[in-house]
């Protein structure tokens, strides 16, 4: 018998000791796993005078240990204590988080190492089924689902797409070389890896039981593998544009060890790495050993110096070092709590438990990884720029099928209102022609001066879309409006006037017999021509609503010297009668209230002004009234110029 049976032994009441060696191999195997807790608390309830029940009960618990042992040993693990006290548990975590070095501290010791708490957690619930419990601590680590936490499939999670953190060039020059042991914490590890996972090609992952680290294998991705999946010849399937390279142009391989919150610098060491001054004589070969030093049935281990420390190290400086930072250097992740990441070059090493490969640095430099593969930032980037120019062109698919319902739907081939029996009126054959469309304001100008000095016409109207032979003899370039008198023809609306007033027939439209005050007209009328039109349709275009203030100043100012220069009695601008400048300026004005009003909120005038007199005049005039449509015409006429928002739909969108 060795020593550990004989501790085990002593342990046991007198009964006990009298069983058969297959029974107490039994309660030695359910001690074993249960990391050395105490046996007595599960066997307090049993009646020791009577060896039959024991026996009965020991030979059910060797037959169907999971059956008939409701109560099992107690651990003093720490990560088993978390489970009893959450059933729900399949892994080291509390409410669904990752088990932190606060919950270690109030539920007991991590990793198998006892601490005051422990013992208090033990005495508070002794009875627990520790055959079920070891099935479940069995993958304790493998597979964390923790934010930066490894994938069930062995690749790297919760990694960050910044496109240029600080010192990105050292940094990829480091990860690149591995040099040395690289140690980055979380966040360094998140930000800066994926600015080199171009240089590397993951290979493989291993998985721990009951340690608190995985280690991801990479090779260089110029070393290249043979072929993996067969090609697909489903038809339908993209087929992707693959250039073969040539294989094993570098040998580097680099292990990427990621530690889990709480970890301790012993797990470091059992993955090979270096002891520091800080570290604790504990050896990895005896974590699971009782009677180890350190753990629950061996002597306690005497805490060591801190980092950089000289000298003794008195009892306020143990007191104040918690179990997680004890071992680890000053500043380095661990000390905390908290996950980091270790990454070193094994090629050739063994490191990566075998003897393979050929050591050394890259045979190649970073440019060439580069050159060879892009990097997961640039490659977002780059999915994020294609994805971004295909909304945009998506966006204006959009406009511009939105344009063409518009035209389609604002597409007016007939007068309305009035003017749709006045059409009707000179809809015969007439020597005289006007070649006009609907909602044309340059149009109406025309046709107004033909109503105002009632002269015969014919009314002919033209689709934009589709010319008629008859307006491109006139106009080859086919606008309107375009007269045709007889076997002669013009266009260009103020020429138009020109001609009708030196026709000579009907009423006068410029003042006979003045030149001074007919020339006072033209001029006044080229002021409407070049700064009110022009004004009126930039204000209406304007999209910016600081453009549209601007805008509607101008037109605002370019109104006021008109009415400036116009009669001070009016109403019309030389006076009771519609004269030339009348005629060139009502459409707009028209317009002001049946467009700029509903998309722009010009406002209506002050009543009593003189340029509402004016307003008043115009929209009264006969002439004016008998070539006017309906207001929908023209609010539907001009959406495609506005922008298809009238003041009323941006308060409903409002």
């Amino acid at each position: 018998m060795d020593d550990a049976e004989a501790a085990l032994q002593q342990q046991l009441p007198a009964a006990l000791r009298q069983l058969q060696p297959a029974a107490l191999q039994a309660i030695q195997h359910s001690h074993h796993h249960s990391l050395g807790g105490p046996l007595q608390p599960d066997l307090q309830n049993l009646d020791t005078g009577d060896p039959n029940a024991l026996r009965q009960r020991l030979q059910a618990e060797i037959e169907n240990p999971g059956a008939s042992h409701q109560h099992a040993v107690q651990s003093n693990n720490a990560f088993e204590h978390a489970q009893h006290h959450h059933p729900h548990m399949q892994s080291a975590q509390v409410n669904g988080q990752p088990l932190t070095p606060q919950h270690q501290q109030a539920v007991g010791g991590q990793f198998g190492m006892l601490t005051p708490g422990s013992q208090l957690a033990s005495q508070s619930h002794p009875q627990h089924n520790s055959i079920g419990r070891l099935q479940q601590d069995q993958d304790l680590f493998n597979s964390p689902e923790s934010p930066g936490g490894g994938k069930a499939d062995g690749h790297l999670d919760g990694l960050k797409l910044i496109p240029n953190p600080p010192n990105l060039q050292e940094w990829r020059e480091k990860l690149f070389n591995v040099n040395e042991i690289i140690t980055l914490t979380e966040e360094e590890f998140q930000t800066y890896f994926p600015h080199v996972d171009n240089i590397y090609s993951h290979r493989s992952t291993q998985r721990y039981k009951r340690k608190p680290f995985v280690s991801h294998y990479w090779d260089c991705r110029l070393k290249g593998r043979p072929p993996g999946t067969p090609k697909s010849d489903d038809p339908n399937k993209k087929k992707r544009k693959r250039t073969a390279r040539q294989r094993d142009l570098c040998d580097v391989k680099i292990k990427i060890t990621e530690y889990f919150p709480g970890s301790s610098y012993q797990d470091q060491q059992q993955q090979g790495f270096p002891p520091v001054a800080s570290q604790n004589h504990f050896d990895p070969s005896n974590a699971n050993n009782f009677f180890a030093p350190g753990q629950p049935g061996g002597p306690p281990v005497t805490p060591q110096q801190p980092f950089g420390t000289i000298g003794p190290m008195n009892t306020t400086t143990i007191s104040t070092m918690s179990p997680i930072s004890q071992g680890f250097p000053v500043g380095h992740p661990g000390a905390t709590g908290q996950r980091y990441y270790t990454i070193q070059r094994v090629n050739g090493n063994g490191g990566n438990g075998k003897g393979d490969g050929v050591a050394g640095p890259h045979k190649h430099t970073l440019e060439e990884s580069d050159r060879v593969k892009k990097n997961s930032v640039q490659r977002y980037m780059l999915k994020e720029e294609k994805q971004k120019k295909k909304t945009q062109r998506h966006i204006y698919k959009n406009m511009s099928d939105n344009l063409l319902r518009r035209e389609q739907k604002t597409y007016h081939k007939k007068a309305t209102g009035a003017a749709l029996a006045t059409v009707k009126k000179h809809s015969k054959d007439h020597e005289l022609k006007l070649f006009g469309s609907c909602f044309c304001p340059f149009v109406q100008r025309v046709w107004i001066a033909l109503e105002l000095k009632g002269l015969g016409y014919q009314y002919v109207e033209v689709d934009p879309y589709k010319k008629p032979d008859a307006l491109l003899e006139v106009n080859p370039r086919g606008l309107v409006p375009a007269l045709r008198h007889g076997d002669w023809g013009s266009y260009e609306s103020t020429v138009l006037l020109e001609y009708l007033e030196d026709l000579g027939a009907g009423a006068a439209i410029l003042p006979p017999l003045t030149p001074q005050l007919r020339a006072h007209c033209r001029l006044w009328a080229d002021h409407v021509n070049r700064h009110i039109i022009p004004g009126f349709y930039r204000y209406l275009q304007a999209q910016e609503i600081d453009k549209q203030v601007e805008y509607a100043e101008e037109l605002k100012t370019e109104i006021t010297k008109l009415v400036d220069a116009a009669d001070p009695s009016g109403p019309y601008f030389l006076g009771p009668n519609m004269t030339f400048v009348d005629v060139q300026f009502a459409p707009w004005v028209l317009r002001l209230s049946r467009v700029l009003k509903p998309y722009r909120g010009w406002p209506d005038p002050e009543e009593g002004s003189r340029w509402g007199l004016w307003v008043e005049a115009i929209e009264g005039n006969e002439a004016v009234k008998a070539t006017t449509s309906t207001d929908d015409l023209y609010l539907d006429s001009y959406e495609r110029y506005a922008g298809g928002y009238t003041d009323h739909d941006l308060e409903v969108l409002v």
